[in-house]
């Protein structure tokens, strides 16, 4: 149970949303704050609930129901089963089912079905998506709101924070320099071809000296080294 949680601000949270049309009433964000003040979850489950708002623009979606969607993804990502968030998130649904007498296996099978709706399954994507991009909007509107205290504050000390926070925030990154280092190693076969050629060219030198081979012969010689494929020489 959480009880020194900063509640959601009915500002802030359609602030968050999609689009301008898109409103959440104040009755939604007090039943919202409720769960949040009995809840073990509740700085997750208030990130996430501003994280996804984008998901309120793929479709016509109840505030209510993206509200529970939300819940059960937030359990689900600390590690619960689709059947234990689904009990945290819904436990009157639950409780009707152990009333109901359902087995184990048939509350699994109801859990798993929720799981896949197309609400959740959309939230749960969005989970995936990095934070800082997930956000890049707010990140945006932050940045706005420093430039406009920097112009427009009355306070000297709080237009120089502003330009501060916009200087940190928004500086080219540094350039860094890549050093390779490249080391050659020389494969002991190189060795032997050179040794072998070295000592194929003095062969030949001798053999024409002596009359044995001529150019001809010698254009179209062979040379073979042990362990080595045969190198033609035309």
């Amino acid at each position: 149970m959480s009880t020194d949680i900063a509640l959601l601000d009915v500002k802030a949270f359609n602030a968050a949303l999609p689009s301008s049309k898109l409103k959440v009433s104040a009755a939604t964000v007090e039943n919202i704050n409720s769960i949040l003040v009995h809840s073990d979850i509740a700085e997750e489950y208030k990130e996430n609930l501003i994280s996804y708002t984008s998901v309120l623009s793929t479709g016509k979606v109840r505030m209510g129901d993206y509200v529970d969607a939300v819940r059960f993804v937030t359990y689900k990502m600390l590690g619960d089963t689709n059947t234990r968030a689904f009990s945290k998130t819904f436990p009157d649904r639950y409780q009707d089912w152990i009333d109901r007498k359902f087995e184990q296996r048939e509350m699994s099978s109801r859990a798993a079905a929720f799981n896949r709706t197309k609400l959740v399954t959309k939230i749960i994507e969005q989970s995936l998506v990095p934070v800082h991009i997930l956000n890049a909007g707010t990140y945006q509107k932050a940045i706005n709101v420093q430039a406009e205290l920097m112009l427009n504050a009355n306070s000297e000390k709080v237009r120089s924070d502003a330009a501060n926070s916009l200087l940190t925030h928004l500086k080219a990154p540094e350039t860094q320099k890549i050093e390779l280092d490249i080391g050659i190693k020389q494969d002991k076969s190189i060795d032997d071809l050179r040794k072998s050629t070295l000592e194929l060219v003095e062969q030949q030198k001798k053999m024409m000296q002596a009359g044995i081979a001529n150019p001809q012969d010698i254009a179209h010689s062979r040379l073979i080294i042990e362990g080595e494929a045969e190198i033609v020489q035309d």
